[in-house]
């Protein structure tokens, strides 16, 4: 039982990886066929259903093996049931009779009993991933209405970090470990390091994905800790390393608040040397990145 348990545990774990990964291949199924890595993303579905298929099969060979020795012992019980009336010539034909088939119900209700136990133990898994989830630190608060920032804050830019250390959870070493510098605003600054030296961390600290272990991040003198989490990552900008589309019009991914005008949007496209790649465009909302595909790969 203790082992179908830990083998359940496994199987679930590994499980999570394969609903994860088969729910972004959907959602990037037009990204995906546009860069031609079909195979790629066939070959690492596969991979991740192979790895649970190596837990299964323990799994199901261990209930297998306990089937097999709970009818051996119920099979063994109606043997000496059987003997006990054969030696026991004085023993009355109907106590025989209601021996004997005790003894084969017994071997049901012993199949069942420890099957329903094994199934217990097994299923309570799901119980612990579930409790799992639910013990999971939580990010700060989303919006804090008496510490909001000024409508146009930041003003200037102003970058200050101050001893600031970080870890990516409890229990781990610091990757960044009493940084301080000052960048002042309109400044252009490039942070040059070696694979796993901090880069991406210090970036990660600026929007509070991770947390700060000690230190302050201040902007335009405000320090960041202080405010809500969308006031803040909504008041900042970044392009990362991997283009991204999102599910959607070609017109949401630019301006997926819809704060501007199309006029606006266009100026944009146009600042950028990217109006001949969308002109042929239909510009509704309802225009499926689908269909737009072609100035993405172009």
């Amino acid at each position: 039982v203790a082992t179908s348990r830990q083998l359940r545990r496994i199987e679930s774990v590994s499980k999570s990886p394969i609903y994860s990964h088969f729910g972004e291949t959907v959602t990037g199924t037009h990204v995906i066929r546009a860069y031609g890595q079909v195979a790629r993303f066939t070959e690492i579905s596969e991979n991740k259903v192979d790895l649970n298929q190596k837990t299964m099969y323990p799994s199901n060979s261990s209930s297998l093996w306990l089937t097999v020795r709970l009818e051996t012992i119920g099979n063994l019980i109606i043997l000496f049931a059987a003997l006990f009336a054969v030696l026991g010539k004085d023993l009355n034909p109907a106590l025989v009779g209601l021996s004997v088939s005790y003894s084969m119900n017994i071997t049901n209700t012993l199949n069942f009993l420890v099957r329903m136990i094994s199934d217990v133990e097994t299923t309570i898994v799901s119980v612990e991933r579930i409790k799992e989830y639910g013990e999971m630190e939580t990010e700060a608060d989303w919006d804090i209405p008496n510490k909001k920032p000024a409508e146009t804050w930041p003003e200037n830019g102003q970058l200050d970090f101050k001893n600031f250390s970080v870890k990516y959870r409890a229990g781990l070493d610091l990757v960044l470990k009493g940084i301080s510098f000052h960048i002042k605003g309109g400044e252009k600054v490039g942070i040059v390091g070696r694979t796993g030296a901090g880069k991406s961390s210090l970036t990660l600290g600026l929007f509070r994905i991770i947390e700060a272990a000690h230190g302050q991040i201040l902007i335009d003198n405000k320090d960041i800790a202080d405010i809500g989490l969308h006031d803040l990552r909504s008041r900042l900008t970044i392009i990362p390393q991997d283009a991204v589309l999102f599910s959607g019009s070609l017109r949401m991914n630019l301006d997926p608040f819809d704060k501007y005008s199309d006029k606006d949007v266009w100026n944009s496209l146009e600042l950028a040397h990217l109006k001949e790649f969308t002109k042929d465009v239909s510009w509704s909302k309802a225009t499926s990145l689908f269909s737009t595909r072609f100035a993405k790969k172009d």
